[in-house]
């Protein structure tokens, strides 16, 4: 069984609340913003089902912890060593793979960097990409045109070819989501 601890889960719950504490996205209607916590949360969600869902040993802390955590150093004031302080260099190591690379101006090379960068990671980093990506598909915000739509989905192709053997139960949930997203084509 994957147990995970709840105070390490409050710890970073309450550490990425505070960051992101006025960030917002929009949502699927114009005008709907929607906070960013809701995000994060999703992502955890997606890898606590992930956890449960396994035979397979999973480092839960560690998971669940780069969840929380996965848009820190990318979205915020925090940076590495603010996380390796506070959670330790293993979460902060899988953070800062998680966190795209902006001096890299090519996005096809900046996504190629990133998934370089999380498979020297434990599957458990690998398992919040995907989760990541998975939260990301529920819809596309309302002003994507069918060119990002396709754009997106062709990068969650990518994500999947590279990581899907970390976790069955996210690999089978973001191949269905990569499917189901041809549907916000218009």
């Amino acid at each position: 069984m994957n147990l995970w601890s709840p105070d390490i889960y409050a710890k970073a719950w309450e550490f990425a609340t505070l960051a992101h504490q006025e960030q917002t996205y929009g949502g699927k209607t114009e005008g709907i913003k929607i906070n960013y916590i809701n995000h994060i949360g999703s992502v955890a969600m997606e890898v606590m089902n992930a956890i449960q869902l396994s035979s397979h040993h999973i480092d839960s802390n560690l998971a669940i912890q780069c969840a929380l955590l996965h848009d820190i150093i990318e979205d915020t004031k925090f940076t590495y060593n603010d996380i390796k302080n506070k959670f330790g260099q293993n979460v902060a190591d899988g953070v800062l793979a998680l966190t795209k690379n902006e001096d890299i101006s090519s996005k096809n090379l900046m996504m190629i960097d990133s998934l370089n960068r999380i498979k020297q990671q434990p599957h458990e980093v690998w398992m919040v990409k995907m989760a990541d990506r998975i939260c990301n598909l529920y819809h596309p915000p309302y002003y994507w045109n069918n060119k990002k739509i396709n754009s997106y989905r062709e990068e969650a192709k990518t994500i999947f070819n590279n990581l899907n053997i970390a976790n069955e139960t996210l690999a089978n949930r973001l191949d269905n989501k990569i499917k189901d997203y041809e549907s916000f084509l218009s």
